[in-house]
């Protein structure tokens, strides 16, 4: 992948396709209790935060990027299956709108790779062209759908070009709203004897806020049912917007705040709109960092703020970032590694096939070495058993 095409979170692998993606409906009833904390399992830990604290969570943290998004179709109920079941410590979850309201778990709000949408006549008329944080898109829209017409859909794999073995799945699961997901978490908990740990982040809030469908109020009502709201409660909240997690904490969710952060060039979209000249490199300055703790716990960089690539894609030295942040006493949790040459950097890619894996281990060992607290990967399972490995030395 040429330098610049990132393999990032907030647009998905164009460049690797080139190169090669019973309904629970959302009540309005008191959610089913959490069970009760017995916190992560031990092993790895630094720090003594108490049960539900992310200071007692394993290092580094597995974060199932989208689920286990390598092996089922993202953000599906299989998708957090796989990673709850296959070494993930955390689970991720993006939320986005629906026309009537309601959270649902989605990558973006575009939902035109994500489901079979495009195959569906009664749809045709919603395909629409729109700009989402200064981008043009044209597709289908989750905030131009009600929750009854989007739980008619079926969940597609977003990069089958890459990712053939995960089309077997295509059309197995439903979009899922995001109280289903916590209701999943509920039950999954009591039958691990554990809490299970959530990642939860909101797309895109400036244009929601915009539309009138703002996240913050919504995602807050939902985590106080769901007893997620207080700051053990097994949940972070990540945004790369700074206002949206400033809005949760005036809105009493004491969750831990993860702010995430795109290239260093970039300006996350609310800053834009408010002609905030401040970048990404303003931001991971010593100064930077220290006004990020004001209001989060944790910064979620690019790994390529961590590890540059050089003209060749190949990994140079590693930027003072993880000690940055560390003194401004902020955790790591970096996106994403995923185990296919396309998104590998050149020096672990293995033979020509860029959909083919490469040597995934080393380059988590990598990554690892900096001292990071987590990582998101597509591939928990593979994450998980490079950090037996990192550990055990």
């Amino acid at each position: 992948m040429e330098q610049g095409q990132r393999p990032g979170r907030r647009t998905l692998l164009g460049a690797a396709a080139a190169l090669g993606a019973g309904a629970v409906a959302l009540g309005a009833g008191t959610g089913t209790a959490a069970a009760a904390p017995q916190g992560p399992s031990a092993g790895h830990g630094r720090g003594h935060g108490g049960p539900g604290s992310y200071k007692d969570l394993p290092k580094p943290t597995v974060i199932g990027h989208r689920g286990g998004s390598g092996s089922r179709p993202e953000h599906t109920l299989g998708s957090y299956q796989f990673a709850l079941d296959n070494g993930a410590d955390v689970i991720e979850q993006d939320v986005v709108p629906t026309k009537d309201g309601h959270l649902v778990c989605r990558h973006e709000n575009d939902i035109t790779g994500t489901t079979d949408v495009a195959k569906r006549p009664e749809f045709a008329s919603r395909k629409t062209t729109k700009s989402v944080d200064g981008e043009s898109h044209t597709g289908w829209f989750t905030e131009d759908f009600t929750l009854a017409e989007l739980r008619t859909l079926r969940a597609t794999e977003r990069i089958p070009g890459t990712r053939q073995h995960n089309t077997v799945y295509d059309g197995r699961w439903q979009v899922p709203t995001f109280e289903e997901v916590l209701k999943w978490a509920d039950e999954q908990g009591r039958k691990r004897g554990r809490t299970v740990w959530l990642h939860v982040e909101t797309k895109h809030p400036t244009y929601f806020r915009k539309a009138g469908l703002g996240l913050e109020e919504r995602l807050a009502k939902l985590l106080r049912r769901y007893g997620r709201a207080g700051r053990n409660s097994f949940t972070f909240l990540q945004s790369f917007e700074p206002s949206s997690l400033q809005r949760l904490n005036r809105l009493g969710v004491d969750c831990p705040k993860v702010l995430l952060l795109d290239d260093l060039p970039t300006r996350p979209w609310d800053f834009t709109e408010a002609k905030d000249p401040r970048t990404v490199a303003d931001l991971i300055t010593p100064e930077g960092l220290k006004w990020v703790s004001g209001f989060a716990q944790g910064i979620g960089p690019w790994l390529n703020l961590i590890i540059p690539r050089d003209k060749n894609d190949k990994l140079t030295r590693e930027t003072t970032l993880v000690r940055d942040a560390h003194a401004a006493g902020l955790l790591l949790h970096p996106y994403t590694m995923r185990n296919e040459n396309s998104f590998l950097p050149a020096d672990f890619r293995r033979g020509t096939d860029p959909n083919a894996y490469g040597d995934a281990f080393g380059a988590f060992k990598r990554y690892f070495a900096t001292g990071i607290d987590g990582i998101f990967s597509d591939n928990p399972d593979t994450a998980a058993l490079a950090r037996a490995d990192f550990v055990k030395k």
